[in-house]
């Protein structure tokens, strides 16, 4: 078993090598091309892995799992074409069979080492790789998300976030050595012991996946977990099963090929409403825990599932404040791009916008409040003004709930930008809308500083820009956020701005007007969250996120 999987890590030295220099200097780096052209991956490989997405519709998905009673269907695509992929179901009363069966083979995967788990994983990622316009499809039609970034952002970028992970994992555990010769002087001959240094496993790692990123808010806790030598459980959202039970299949095959127990990674679908997440979370043997999603569950995990360690990414309020600008138009298209990029639908998307009443100074001159708000909606207007191209940058609403936001939005101020429902020329039972821009008060943070998920964005009308600062400090600070942004051509705003963003504990983007945006994050080189902030106890990725998945345990002995 070690052997195969050591020469997996020979085989994948060169990208794991790359991946840790990346981000020790956190420069540009991207193991996993993010174009789906052809040039890049072949003239069939979309329609093969359209083929291969659409073999699954209205199967029985083939795939054991411990404890599971029957099967069930959960999934419905938010372009409207029927799914049905049956799973098997996990069930309460199946969890001690599945528990049993995930700590099986913990022990072979303890003893494989380092860099035979590590291999093992590295090659996981690469036949994830090989699936890529599969699993594309699959994120496209259980997200919502355009194919594009279906491609990007489920394929090629997760690949690269769960990368990140392992290599920081390798970084970790390999600080101490595995074994060391200890000597201490004494009268006559020194005092000698052999001491055997192993890391090991928590135990078992629960995923909890979300519906809007299935593969990539999962795989870098997953990954992470895996090569520490824990086994993992993962729970798909019951609207986002495909993209994970693609990755589990892939798992299962590597681990069994290299002689592992392939119950080191399981998947348990329940039927929504089932509530399967707090018996499993509970359970004595899971010790780790990754949930993205609302608030009120992540809190609930923190405080309930106290035998693991948690980690959580939440709703959060992302704040951009606007100061003044010498590139104004280009100021509001990147923000029309932002606010449009899947309709909002992601946890790093702007929805506080702070603006001085008086307005701001620009180099197109002097910028009311109002003229603000219109330079934003035309731009908005301009980008999503063609069907065809809109529903590309927009894709398609998740799920009911947002719509719910949407249509409850205008009520809380003036519409500055109405939002509207598109016919989306591929797939007409899609639920396309576009963005809605909401001008309010800085008095109105009953409704500002709470968290609207989806295509819904505030105008703030404030004092100033002090104002702003402080709204933007406060809001962060107690209700989190992902992101957040600065546009000013003052350096002391910059500055003031700056020590808001450590005080609140946020990542912060200044004066963004290229083809760079607040909700986008860069493996290798940006961390995803802070852990500083409500919105998230942790980040992707960093030495926290992956040392305390396992403990260095020794032994020792006389020489």
């Amino acid at each position: 078993m070690t052997t195969i999987g050591t020469d997996r890590l020979a085989t994948h030295r060169e990208r794991l090598d790359a991946a840790i220099a990346a981000i020790r200097g956190r420069g540009y780096h991207s193991a996993f091309p993010e174009s789906p052209s052809p040039r890049v991956y072949g003239e069939t490989a979309a329609a093969d892995g359209k083929a291969a997405f659409e073999a699954h519709l209205s199967t029985t998905y083939a795939l054991d799992t411990p404890g599971s009673r029957g099967t069930v269907i959960t999934e419905q695509s938010p372009f409207g074409i029927t799914m049905d992929v049956a799973y098997p179901r996990t069930v309460e009363d199946g969890l001690d069979e599945l528990m049993a069966a995930a700590q099986q083979g913990i022990s072979d995967w303890r003893k494989a080492g380092i860099d035979a788990r590590t291999g093992v994983t590295l090659e996981i990622l690469t036949r994830l790789h090989q699936r890529v316009f599969e699993l594309a499809n699959a994120v496209q039609h259980s997200s919502g998300q355009a194919f594009v970034m279906a491609f990007q952002a489920g394929g090629a970028h997760a690949l690269d976030r769960a990368l990140e992970a392992v290599a920081y994992a390798y970084e970790e555990m390999n600080r101490y050595p595995a074994e060391a010769t200890w000597e201490k002087p004494a009268k006559g001959n020194p005092i000698r012991m052999e001491k055997t240094f192993t890391v090991t496993g928590r135990g078992v790692a629960l995923v909890i996946g979300c519906n809007t990123f299935p593969t990539w808010n999962s795989w870098p806790g997953l990954f992470a977990s895996l090569v520490t030598g824990n086994a993992v459980v993962v729970k798909p959202h019951p609207l986002a099963v495909l993209p994970l039970a693609i990755t589990v299949e892939v798992c299962r095959e590597v681990l069994a090929e290299a002689g592992f127990d392939p119950n080191l990674v399981t998947l348990a679908v329940e039927r929504a409403g089932d509530g399967l997440a707090k018996p499993l979370a509970q359970r004595p043997e899971v010790k780790l825990i990754d949930f993205t999603g609302g608030t009120e569950f992540g809190e609930w995990l923190e405080q309930n599932a106290t035998q693991a360690t948690v980690f959580t990414e939440k709703a959060g309020v992302n704040a951009v404040v606007i100061d003044s600008t010498d590139a104004f138009k280009a100021l509001c298209g990147n923000l029309a791009f932002t606010l449009s990029l899947y309709s909002g639908q992601m946890c790093t998307t702007t929805q506080n916008i702070f603006v001085p009443a008086g307005g701001i100074e620009t180099d197109e001159g002097h910028k009311s409040f109002d003229e603000v708000g219109a330079g934003i909606a035309g731009a908005m207007g301009k980008l999503l003004g063609d069907d065809a191209r809109a529903v590309e940058i927009l894709g398609g609403i998740v799920n009911q709930a947002v719509i719910s936001r949407l249509e409850l939005a205008p009520e809380y101020g003036e519409v500055v930008l109405e939002s509207r429902a598109i016919q989306h020329p591929s797939f007409p039972d899609a639920v396309v809308r576009t963005p809605l821009l909401v001008a309010i008060d800085a008095k109105d943070d009953e409704v500002y500083g709470h968290e609207c998920f989806g295509p819904v964005s505030f105008l703030v009308r404030t004092a100033d820009t002090e104002e702003s600062i402080d709204l933007f400090r406060s809001t962060v600070t107690e209700g989190g956020a992902m992101t957040a942004g600065i546009y000013s051509t003052d350096a002391g705003v910059l500055e003031q701005a700056r020590d808001a963003a450590l005080d609140a504990g946020v990542a912060l983007s200044e004066n963004l007007t290229g083809q760079v945006f607040v909700n986008q994050s860069a493996a290798f080189s940006d961390f995803h969250g802070t852990g500083a902030n409500p919105a998230a106890n942790a980040t992707y990725t960093d030495g926290a996120y992956v040392a305390s998945r396992f403990r260095v345990i020794q032994s020792r002995r006389h020489v």
